[in-house]
């Protein structure tokens, strides 16, 4: 498995994953939208994908938000952050969201920011393992509600 930008060829593969991981959890149609414009993330953030070795498929994605910019939510000057986590659910299990985070970190440590932060809906309980096997924790007082209904849960790891 390697980890890398995601190519316009990919986006379409991309958006699905994305829209298939997040499906349990979706409450609304806006959110499908925001799911599979990966264009748009690609263009203000940094989305990346972890895929099968030459070419191969897509297993999972992450849109990494070092700097902040129009994706930027939860991070402060010195943070990175990190969002729309997705595993293909097809190949959940096999380290594939641990990888993507990984290199989320080595990339935020590189640049040296002093932490990274996420939000996180409650039910991820999943995504919520991997965050603290990784050494994250939970930040309580960072909670935040983006519209009435949807409560996000914050987490964040010093580096």
């Amino acid at each position: 498995m390697e980890i890398r930008a995601a190519t316009a060829a990919e986006f379409p593969a991309v958006a699905d994953l994305c829209e298939a991981a997040y499906a349990p959890l979706l409450a609304s149609d806006h959110y499908v939208a925001v799911l599979r414009d990966v264009e748009r993330r690609a263009v203000d953030a940094e989305l990346l994908v972890a895929a099968e070795p030459e070419g191969g498929a897509v297993l999972g994605t992450v849109t990494f938000v070092p700097d902040g910019g129009p994706l930027r939510e939860l991070a402060g000057p010195h943070e990175a952050e990190f969002r729309m986590l997705a595993v293909d659910p097809a190949t959940q299990g096999r380290g594939v969201g641990t990888a993507l985070m990984r290199r989320v970190l080595d990339d935020s440590r590189d640049r040296g920011k002093e932490a990274v932060v996420c939000s996180s809906q409650p039910e991820m309980h999943a995504a919520h393992v991997i965050y603290e096997r990784l050494g994250f924790r939970r930040v309580p007082e960072r909670d935040w509600s983006p519209v009435p209904g949807v409560d996000l849960l914050a987490f964040a790891i010093s580096l």
